[in-house]
């Protein structure tokens, strides 16, 4: 697509969030106002308004009356909303804890790789974890992250987990979740998995296969989950 041809208001929105992905304004940040952002960028306030509210309806900013224009900051119960998709039977969404089993940094696969675009080899870290609701174990998860992108990165084995994976990637590496691509199927459940899962070998469990990409676009994360759905079903709401 011609940049030239597109509306002025989803070029200042993109110009907009360069500025949240590569930190300018960071996660609490407050932004400048309309008027002053309208004559920076040679635009009207009024496509500044409407890039602004493409950006809320991102939940990218936060609106607070009276005070002005934020970055917003992940949490825990914002990433939840958005990218947690497991409910019990009667539609009920529990918070999950998570034991992290294994975790390790090495060299990744071709197939690996691919996902996260990145060269053969390229150093990657591993996290296995399980994830609970109601103090059962639901949920095995497989993640994957580039080390470039996360050289700090760590997590405590045999530990519980009280924040989100998307709030320490932004809060400790600057890394901001804007989207995620899942694919789902129905699969049986290896000895290793049904182990982890109190499951049988064999048992039917779901598997998500997810790409999550940062605000420039760009691959982050790559999740393979297993859900044991004897009690709980992925649910999807279309707006």
């Amino acid at each position: 697509m011609n940049v030239a041809r597109r509306p002025l208001y989803a070029q200042t929105e993109e110009i907009l969030t360069q500025r949240i992905a590569e930190g300018v304004w960071a996660p609490g940040a407050l932004i400048p106002p309309e008027p002053e952002l309208a004559a920076e960028l040679g635009v009207s306030p009024g496509t500044v308004r409407k890039a602004l509210t493409a950006l809320e309806r991102r939940r990218l900013i936060e609106r607070r009356q009276g005070r002005g224009t934020f970055v917003a900051a992940q949490t825990s119960e914002r990433a939840l909303f958005h990218f947690f998709r497991i409910h019990d039977l009667a539609d009920r969404k529990h918070e999950p804890t998570s034991l992290v089993l294994d975790f390790r940094t090495g060299p990744s696969t071709a197939e690996q790789a691919a996902a996260l675009d990145l060269p053969e080899g390229a150093p990657v870290h591993r996290v296995e974890r399980i994830r609970a609701l109601a103090a059962q174990p639901v949920i095995l998860e497989r993640i994957l992250l580039p080390a470039e992108r996360f050289p700090r990165f760590t997590l405590p084995l045999l530990q519980e987990m009280e924040d989100e994976l998307y709030v320490l990637y932004q809060r400790d590496h600057r890394v901001t979740i804007g989207r995620a691509e899942e694919r789902l199927g129905a699969v049986a459940a290896d000895e290793t998995q049904a182990a982890k899962m109190r499951l049988w070998p064999g048992a039917p469990v779901l598997e998500i296969q997810r790409v999550a990409f940062d605000l420039a676009d760009r691959p982050v994360e790559r999740r393979v989950t297993w859900v044991d759905t004897r009690m709980h079903r992925y649910l999807a709401r279309l707006d």
